[in-house]
Protein backbone atom coordinates (compact mmCIF):
# COMPACT_ATOMS: atom_id res chain seq x y z
CA UNK A 1 0.00 0.00 0.00
CA UNK A 2 2.90 2.51 0.65
CA UNK A 3 4.77 1.54 -2.09
CA UNK A 4 1.41 2.23 -4.08
CA UNK A 5 1.16 5.35 -2.30
CA UNK A 6 4.86 6.13 -3.15
CA UNK A 7 4.35 5.54 -7.32
CA UNK A 8 1.23 7.74 -7.35
CA UNK A 9 3.30 10.81 -5.63
CA UNK A 10 5.96 10.38 -7.88
CA UNK A 11 3.77 10.56 -11.10
CA UNK A 12 1.51 13.20 -9.92
CA UNK A 13 4.41 15.31 -9.05
CA UNK A 14 6.67 14.23 -12.49
CA UNK A 15 3.16 15.00 -14.03
CA UNK A 16 2.58 18.59 -12.61
CA UNK A 17 6.18 19.92 -12.70
CA UNK A 18 6.67 18.72 -15.93
CA UNK A 19 3.70 20.50 -17.33
CA UNK A 20 4.46 23.73 -14.90
CA UNK A 21 8.03 24.02 -16.51
CA UNK A 22 7.19 23.05 -20.02
CA UNK A 23 4.78 26.43 -20.68
CA UNK A 24 1.62 23.92 -20.21
CA UNK A 25 -0.25 26.88 -18.51
CA UNK A 26 -0.07 28.61 -21.63
CA UNK A 27 -0.39 25.74 -24.05
CA UNK A 28 -3.37 25.19 -22.16
CA UNK A 29 -4.72 28.92 -23.27
CA UNK A 30 -3.32 28.47 -26.86
CA UNK A 31 -5.83 25.23 -26.62
CA UNK A 32 -8.92 26.89 -25.58
CA UNK A 33 -8.97 29.65 -27.80
CA UNK A 34 -7.94 28.01 -30.60
CA UNK A 35 -10.58 25.15 -29.92
CA UNK A 36 -13.27 28.15 -29.78
CA UNK A 37 -11.74 29.64 -32.66
CA UNK A 38 -12.07 26.20 -34.87
CA UNK A 39 -15.73 25.46 -33.42
CA UNK A 40 -17.76 27.20 -35.89
CA UNK A 41 -15.46 26.32 -38.93
CA UNK A 42 -15.73 23.03 -38.15
CA UNK A 43 -19.56 23.02 -37.63
CA UNK A 44 -19.73 25.55 -40.99
CA UNK A 45 -17.62 22.76 -43.20
CA UNK A 46 -19.81 19.68 -41.33
CA UNK A 47 -23.09 21.33 -42.27
CA UNK A 48 -22.00 21.95 -45.78
CA UNK A 49 -20.34 18.13 -46.20
CA UNK A 50 -23.35 16.41 -44.45
CA UNK A 51 -25.89 19.02 -46.71
CA UNK A 52 -23.64 16.93 -49.53
CA UNK A 53 -24.07 13.57 -48.31
CA UNK A 54 -27.90 13.99 -47.52
CA UNK A 55 -27.63 13.69 -43.50
CA UNK A 56 -29.97 17.14 -43.26
CA UNK A 57 -29.66 16.82 -39.52
CA UNK A 58 -25.86 17.14 -39.10
CA UNK A 59 -26.07 20.67 -37.05
CA UNK A 60 -28.93 19.62 -34.12
CA UNK A 61 -26.62 16.45 -33.73
CA UNK A 62 -23.35 18.03 -33.68
CA UNK A 63 -24.74 20.60 -31.22
CA UNK A 64 -26.14 17.79 -28.87
CA UNK A 65 -22.60 15.90 -29.17
CA UNK A 66 -20.84 18.98 -28.31
CA UNK A 67 -22.44 21.01 -25.86
CA UNK A 68 -24.57 17.70 -23.69
CA UNK A 69 -21.93 17.23 -21.43
CA UNK A 70 -21.37 21.19 -20.72
CA UNK A 71 -23.08 23.65 -17.81
CA UNK A 72 -26.19 24.42 -19.07
CA UNK A 73 -25.13 28.05 -18.34
CA UNK A 74 -22.07 27.54 -20.28
CA UNK A 75 -24.02 25.71 -23.24
CA UNK A 76 -27.07 27.22 -23.86
CA UNK A 77 -26.06 31.24 -24.84
CA UNK A 78 -22.92 29.20 -27.48
CA UNK A 79 -25.33 26.43 -28.58
CA UNK A 80 -28.17 29.38 -29.48
CA UNK A 81 -25.57 31.07 -31.49
CA UNK A 82 -24.36 28.32 -33.53
CA UNK A 83 -27.89 27.34 -34.83
CA UNK A 84 -28.39 30.90 -35.48
CA UNK A 85 -25.22 30.50 -37.63
CA UNK A 86 -25.91 27.32 -38.82
CA UNK A 87 -29.18 28.34 -40.20
CA UNK A 88 -27.21 30.23 -42.72
CA UNK A 89 -27.17 29.14 -46.38
CA UNK A 90 -23.47 29.25 -47.79
CA UNK A 91 -23.85 27.44 -51.12
CA UNK A 92 -22.35 24.41 -52.67
CA UNK A 93 -19.32 21.85 -50.68
CA UNK A 94 -16.17 23.50 -52.41
CA UNK A 95 -16.94 27.41 -51.87
CA UNK A 96 -14.13 28.93 -50.59
CA UNK A 97 -15.55 30.10 -47.47
CA UNK A 98 -16.05 26.35 -46.91
CA UNK A 99 -13.12 25.26 -47.69
CA UNK A 100 -11.44 28.17 -45.67
CA UNK A 101 -13.44 26.73 -43.16
CA UNK A 102 -12.01 23.00 -43.35
CA UNK A 103 -8.34 24.72 -43.08
CA UNK A 104 -9.40 26.94 -39.77
CA UNK A 105 -11.11 24.05 -38.21
CA UNK A 106 -8.07 22.37 -38.78
CA UNK A 107 -5.94 24.85 -36.45
CA UNK A 108 -7.62 23.40 -33.03
CA UNK A 109 -6.51 20.28 -34.03
CA UNK A 110 -3.04 21.53 -34.32
CA UNK A 111 -3.05 23.16 -30.95
CA UNK A 112 -3.87 19.67 -29.64
CA UNK A 113 -1.42 17.83 -31.22
CA UNK A 114 1.25 20.53 -30.42
CA UNK A 115 0.23 20.79 -26.53
CA UNK A 116 0.31 16.74 -26.68
CA UNK A 117 3.89 16.66 -28.05
CA UNK A 118 4.87 18.67 -25.38
CA UNK A 119 2.97 16.45 -22.72
CA UNK A 120 4.23 13.22 -24.23
CA UNK A 121 7.98 15.00 -24.34
CA UNK A 122 8.53 14.24 -27.99
CA UNK A 123 9.77 16.29 -30.65
CA UNK A 124 7.55 16.14 -33.98
CA UNK A 125 9.76 14.45 -37.04
CA UNK A 126 6.95 15.17 -39.40
CA UNK A 127 7.23 17.72 -41.97
CA UNK A 128 4.68 20.66 -41.88
CA UNK A 129 2.32 19.64 -44.39
CA UNK A 130 1.99 16.15 -43.36
CA UNK A 131 0.92 17.37 -40.07
CA UNK A 132 -1.80 19.83 -41.66
CA UNK A 133 -2.87 17.08 -44.13
CA UNK A 134 -3.46 14.64 -41.07
CA UNK A 135 -5.29 17.88 -39.33
CA UNK A 136 -7.23 18.40 -42.01
CA UNK A 137 -8.36 14.25 -42.54
CA UNK A 138 -8.96 14.19 -38.83
CA UNK A 139 -11.53 17.41 -39.36
CA UNK A 140 -13.05 15.22 -41.87
CA UNK A 141 -13.66 11.67 -39.78
CA UNK A 142 -14.95 13.74 -37.03
CA UNK A 143 -17.51 15.41 -39.81
CA UNK A 144 -18.50 11.99 -40.91
CA UNK A 145 -18.86 10.41 -37.60
CA UNK A 146 -21.15 13.11 -36.79
CA UNK A 147 -22.92 12.35 -40.00
CA UNK A 148 -23.21 8.97 -39.72
CA UNK A 149 -24.67 9.86 -35.61
CA UNK A 150 -27.10 12.22 -36.94
CA UNK A 151 -28.28 9.66 -39.80
CA UNK A 152 -28.96 6.89 -36.94
CA UNK A 153 -30.66 9.37 -34.85
CA UNK A 154 -32.98 9.99 -37.63
CA UNK A 155 -33.33 6.19 -38.74
CA UNK A 156 -33.43 4.56 -34.55
CA UNK A 157 -36.85 6.18 -33.41
CA UNK A 158 -38.80 4.97 -37.14
CA UNK A 159 -36.87 1.22 -36.23
CA UNK A 160 -38.14 1.77 -32.64
CA UNK A 161 -41.79 2.25 -33.61
CA UNK A 162 -41.30 -0.68 -36.10
CA UNK A 163 -40.32 -2.81 -32.98
CA UNK A 164 -42.25 -1.98 -30.05
CA UNK A 165 -45.21 -2.69 -32.39
CA UNK A 166 -43.75 -6.32 -33.32
CA UNK A 167 -42.09 -7.18 -30.15
CA UNK A 168 -44.11 -5.81 -27.33
CA UNK A 169 -42.40 -7.66 -24.94
CA UNK A 170 -39.05 -5.40 -25.48
CA UNK A 171 -40.81 -1.92 -24.90
CA UNK A 172 -38.52 -1.27 -21.91
CA UNK A 173 -35.44 -2.10 -23.32
CA UNK A 174 -36.19 0.29 -26.55
CA UNK A 175 -37.21 3.09 -24.24
CA UNK A 176 -33.83 2.57 -22.28
CA UNK A 177 -32.58 2.52 -25.69
CA UNK A 178 -33.78 5.50 -26.71
CA UNK A 179 -32.39 7.47 -23.47
CA UNK A 180 -29.21 6.80 -24.34
CA UNK A 181 -27.78 10.29 -25.85
CA UNK A 182 -25.73 11.37 -23.22
CA UNK A 183 -24.58 7.94 -22.66
CA UNK A 184 -23.64 8.09 -26.65
CA UNK A 185 -21.72 11.36 -25.99
CA UNK A 186 -19.42 10.55 -23.38
CA UNK A 187 -18.53 7.19 -25.68
CA UNK A 188 -17.93 8.82 -28.76
CA UNK A 189 -15.93 11.56 -26.33
CA UNK A 190 -13.48 8.83 -24.67
CA UNK A 191 -13.39 7.45 -28.13
CA UNK A 192 -12.19 11.05 -29.57
CA UNK A 193 -9.63 11.42 -26.49
CA UNK A 194 -8.11 8.09 -27.43
CA UNK A 195 -7.58 8.82 -30.87
CA UNK A 196 -5.79 12.41 -30.22
CA UNK A 197 -3.54 10.39 -27.47
CA UNK A 198 -2.62 7.88 -30.16
CA UNK A 199 -2.13 9.08 -33.05
CA UNK A 200 -1.84 13.39 -33.22
CA UNK A 201 1.22 13.79 -31.02
CA UNK A 202 4.76 12.04 -32.50
CA UNK A 203 5.90 9.00 -31.79
CA UNK A 204 3.98 5.29 -30.82
CA UNK A 205 1.77 4.77 -27.86
CA UNK A 206 -0.41 1.60 -26.84
CA UNK A 207 -4.18 1.87 -25.66
CA UNK A 208 -2.45 0.71 -22.74
CA UNK A 209 -0.32 3.25 -21.99
CA UNK A 210 -2.72 6.46 -22.38
CA UNK A 211 -5.95 4.67 -20.69
CA UNK A 212 -4.97 6.16 -17.48
CA UNK A 213 -4.83 9.46 -18.77
CA UNK A 214 -7.98 9.14 -20.23
CA UNK A 215 -9.75 8.05 -17.54
CA UNK A 216 -8.37 10.99 -15.20
CA UNK A 217 -9.43 13.27 -18.20
CA UNK A 218 -13.15 12.06 -18.15
CA UNK A 219 -13.50 11.90 -14.57
CA UNK A 220 -11.88 15.11 -13.42
CA UNK A 221 -13.57 16.86 -16.69
CA UNK A 222 -17.03 15.81 -14.76
CA UNK A 223 -15.64 17.21 -11.28
CA UNK A 224 -14.77 20.33 -13.27
CA UNK A 225 -17.48 21.11 -15.08
CA UNK A 226 -19.83 20.57 -11.98
CA UNK A 227 -17.46 22.89 -9.87
CA UNK A 228 -17.46 25.80 -12.63
CA UNK A 229 -21.24 25.53 -13.01
CA UNK A 230 -21.99 25.92 -8.97
CA UNK A 231 -19.16 28.88 -9.23
CA UNK A 232 -21.09 30.23 -12.01
CA UNK A 233 -24.58 29.74 -10.16
CA UNK A 234 -23.16 31.29 -7.06
CA UNK A 235 -20.15 33.71 -7.09
CA UNK A 236 -19.02 35.01 -10.56
CA UNK A 237 -20.65 37.62 -12.27
CA UNK A 238 -19.00 38.06 -15.67
CA UNK A 239 -22.14 40.16 -17.30
CA UNK A 240 -20.82 43.30 -14.51
CA UNK A 241 -17.27 42.93 -15.30
CA UNK A 242 -17.65 41.91 -19.22
CA UNK A 243 -20.52 43.36 -20.43
CA UNK A 244 -21.60 41.90 -23.29
CA UNK A 245 -18.73 39.35 -23.80
CA UNK A 246 -19.70 37.87 -20.92
CA UNK A 247 -20.64 34.65 -22.41
CA UNK A 248 -17.42 34.76 -24.84
CA UNK A 249 -15.27 34.85 -21.17
CA UNK A 250 -17.22 32.05 -19.99
CA UNK A 251 -16.84 29.65 -22.92
CA UNK A 252 -12.84 30.59 -22.64
CA UNK A 253 -12.39 30.17 -19.31
CA UNK A 254 -14.45 26.84 -19.21
CA UNK A 255 -12.38 25.56 -22.29
CA UNK A 256 -8.57 27.00 -20.62
CA UNK A 257 -10.17 23.92 -17.70
CA UNK A 258 -10.74 21.68 -20.05
CA UNK A 259 -7.65 22.52 -21.97
CA UNK A 260 -5.41 22.11 -18.52
CA UNK A 261 -7.09 19.26 -17.02
CA UNK A 262 -6.69 17.23 -21.14
CA UNK A 263 -3.16 17.81 -20.85
CA UNK A 264 -2.49 16.93 -17.24
CA UNK A 265 -3.94 13.77 -18.67
CA UNK A 266 -1.11 13.05 -20.94
CA UNK A 267 1.46 14.30 -18.46
CA UNK A 268 0.12 11.30 -16.13
CA UNK A 269 0.53 9.06 -18.77
CA UNK A 270 4.09 10.32 -20.11
CA UNK A 271 4.97 9.99 -16.27
CA UNK A 272 3.73 6.42 -15.78
CA UNK A 273 5.69 5.28 -19.02
CA UNK A 274 8.21 7.04 -17.59
CA UNK A 275 8.54 5.27 -14.19
CA UNK A 276 7.54 1.92 -16.05
CA UNK A 277 10.96 2.20 -18.29
CA UNK A 278 13.13 3.00 -15.80
CA UNK A 279 11.78 0.31 -13.45
CA UNK A 280 12.42 -1.75 -16.02
CA UNK A 281 16.05 -0.39 -16.46
CA UNK A 282 16.83 -0.99 -12.66
CA UNK A 283 15.48 -4.79 -13.05
CA UNK A 284 17.71 -5.12 -15.97
CA UNK A 285 20.82 -3.49 -14.10
CA UNK A 286 19.95 -5.98 -11.23
CA UNK A 287 19.97 -9.08 -13.43
CA UNK A 288 22.90 -8.32 -15.21
CA UNK A 289 21.51 -7.15 -18.66
CA UNK A 290 23.39 -4.20 -19.45
CA UNK A 291 22.10 -3.77 -23.06
CA UNK A 292 18.77 -4.40 -22.37
CA UNK A 293 19.16 -1.41 -19.54
CA UNK A 294 20.67 1.05 -21.97
CA UNK A 295 18.19 0.36 -24.70
CA UNK A 296 15.55 0.69 -22.00
CA UNK A 297 17.10 4.05 -20.85
CA UNK A 298 17.25 5.10 -24.27
CA UNK A 299 13.49 5.38 -24.73
CA UNK A 300 13.16 6.59 -21.11
CA UNK A 301 14.11 9.92 -22.89
CA UNK A 302 10.75 11.62 -23.43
Amino acid sequence: MVAALDIVRKVALDAYFHFAEDDGWAMASHVALSILLALFPFLIFGTALAGFLGADQFAETAVHIIFDTWPAAIAAPLAAQVQQVLTIPRGGLLTISVLAAAYFASNGVEAIRISLNRAYRVSETRWWYVTRLLSLFYVIIAVTIFTVISIVLVAVPVALSFAETRFPLLKGFLETVSNLGLYGTIIVLAVGLAAAHLWLPAGRRRIWDVLPGIVLTLLFWIIGAAIFAYYLATFANYAATYAGLASVMIVLVFLYMVGVIFMLGAEVNAALMKYRIRHIIKAGIHNGSLREALDAEEAADI
